[in-house]
């Protein structure tokens, strides 16, 4: 006997057996029960999720001898030849190649016909979007109004294709795609059956990879069948997929956490040398940053302790705006491969501007060393000499000008630190940006002693505290301008004065209320007011500089 592929040897053939689409199944076998039968169905969905089995097996279900049924008994002759595929009263049409007005007139006049052998004639049309305007006119009075033995269910990728006449005769089912959990259940049964050894972690980048398709998915274990000479490994799928291993997806994110070009380049070379997929590799990278970013803000959605652990490395090494920053490069860079001269080349762009947005990252190797100022500035060129001209007229006497105040040493080096106590004037010469400024600007200072200060936060922003890095920048800000080692420790409770948050709001909100009051003082204003019954939109006040 030949070979049959998993995908049609494993076909579902009852609704017991079919994975997935629980609310099809359900309003089904509910309909087929109460005997409330429509007589038009579409299913709708993209390949792979059971439009073809479920019209199958409810034709079984229409045609089973045993009765109309919700389960079929799979062992009359009714049964049997609609899962051999010969049954005559089933009528399986490719709309693909079947378009014309002509093939469409032809099956409506033979559907006046009486079963042969069943009890209702089913008509299933698959890709039925691909049928011309005029086939979808010509079926619609009988689409309407069938006669009782017929049975229409029809199936498409693309339901926007289809007139809004025709979907308005039918009861449509929306068939969703499959998890991957799903489809890796499925898979380990197929497996244990078939007497295949697999490893856990091959399947699941089978399931990845087929996008939530279960045919996709019973297609490529085949192939990883073939691939790996009857065992399924991890690395066998991973080469015959493409796809990018835990090894080089981690160097990645350990290189960018510690700035090293060298390294990011290296793992790349490696990658192309293997010929991995990088459209791949950047879309696990997202996933990466996405689930390092979750670690960051709520730890507790990843629920594998050992990967929360390992992204939490991670997730202390990166700012917190820096890897949304990453976030956004690694799928902007994703969609742009496809523009890029080569796909390698597109990745490593995408790999140097993650390093480059880096606000941490030391200059580039080839990029000269900041020197003074007074040094880079080009020597001023000589005055050309002037023709001798009139004698000028006689100079005013000199009138003596004060003696220049010469600047301390200290004052023209850094400006004199905030007196002690002046949170407000110390953020001024902080020069902080980012989640470090809110962070800092949502405090009030609560006590400062010898290399301690303790600031106090505003507890309607307690979530600034969820990343240590701000802290951590803002405690070597502080240090820098003090010139001296600090130890800073943030509570969160009630503020007994007013935060530098809260002070520019207040500074906002009164030189808002200035603005407000000069323009309603303001006699033109006045005067439209008074003559046309006018009002002032005070939103679109907005306060000059």
């Amino acid at each position: 006997m030949s070979y049959q592929v998993l995908a049609r040897k494993w076909r579902p053939r009852s609704f017991a057996t079919l994975v997935g689409q629980e609310h099809v199944v359900r309003a089904l076998t509910h309909a087929l029960d109460q005997q409330r039968l429509h007589h038009a169905y579409l299913f709708t969905g993209t390949r792979g999720v059971g439009k073809t089995t479920i019209a199958r097996i409810l034709a079984k279900a229409l045609n089973c001898e045993t009765g109309i049924t919700s389960a079929p008994c799979g062992t009359c002759s009714s049964c049997q030849e609609i899962d051999a595929g010969r049954f005559v009263d089933l009528i399986e049409v490719d709309a693909a190649t079947n378009t014309k007005v002509d093939e469409m007139r032809q099956l409506l006049e033979n559907a006046t016909y009486a079963p042969t052998r069943g009890r209702y004639k089913v008509y299933v049309i698959d890709e039925v979007h691909m049928l011309s305007t005029s086939a979808f006119n010509a079926m619609l009075k009988t689409l309407e109004e069938p006669p009782e033995h017929i049975k229409f269910i029809l199936a498409t990728t693309d339901p926007q294709k289809i007139p809004v006449t025709v979907l308005s005769r039918c009861l449509q089912f929306n068939l969703k795609q499959m998890p991957q959990g799903h489809i890796v259940e499925h898979l380990s049964r197929i497996l244990e059956a078939e007497q295949v050894p697999c490893e856990p972690a091959a399947l699941r980048h089978i399931a990845k990879g087929a996008a939530g398709s279960m045919r996709d998915a019973l297609s490529l274990l085949d192939q990883a069948i073939a691939h790996g000479a009857g065992r399924i490994e991890e690395t066998g799928v991973r080469d015959m997929l493409g796809t990018v291993g835990e090894e080089h997806l981690f160097a990645l994110l350990d290189a960018l956490a510690a700035r090293d070009v060298h390294a990011m380049l290296a793992v790349a070379a490696e990658m192309d040398a293997r010929s991995l997929s990088f459209d791949s590799a950047l879309q696990e990278l997202a996933t990466q940053l996405h689930r390092i970013a979750l670690v960051q803000f709520a730890p507790e959605a990843i629920v594998d302790e050992a990967e929360r652990a390992r992204l939490a490395g991670y997730a202390s090494r990166l700012d917190a705006e820096f890897l949304q920053l990453c976030y956004q490069i690694a799928i902007s860079g994703r969609s742009d491969l496809s523009l890029a001269p080569d796909e390698y080349s597109g990745f490593l762009m995408t790999l140097l501007r993650l390093v480059a947005f880096n606000p941490e990252t030391p200059p580039a190797l080839g990029a000269g060393t900041p020197s003074d100022p007074t040094a880079r500035a080009p020597a001023p060129k000589a005055a050309p000499a002037l023709a001798p001209a009139a004698a000028p007229a006689p100079a005013p006497a000199p009138v003596p000008a004060p003696a220049p105040q010469t600047p301390s040493p200290t004052a023209a080096k850094t400006a004199a630190p905030a007196a002690v106590g002046d949170w407000h004037g110390m953020l001024e010469g902080l020069k902080l940006g980012g989640m470090v400024r809110e962070l800092a600007h949502h405090c009030e200072l609560a006590e400062q002693g010898e290399g301690t200060i303790r600031l106090r936060l505003n507890p309607a922003h307690k979530s600034l505290l969820m990343n240590k890095a701000p802290q951590e920048k803002l405690q070597a800000a502080l240090a820098t301008h003090l010139g001296r080692p600090v130890r800073l420790a943030i509570e969160i409770g009630d503020l007994n004065g007013e935060t530098p948050a809260q002070r520019a709001e207040s500074a906002r909100t009164e030189k808002q209320n200035r603005a407000i009051e000069s323009l309603e003082q303001d006699a033109f204003v006045r005067d439209m007011i008074e003559t046309f019954d006018a009002t002032i939109n005070e939103q679109s006040i907005k306060p000059l500089n």
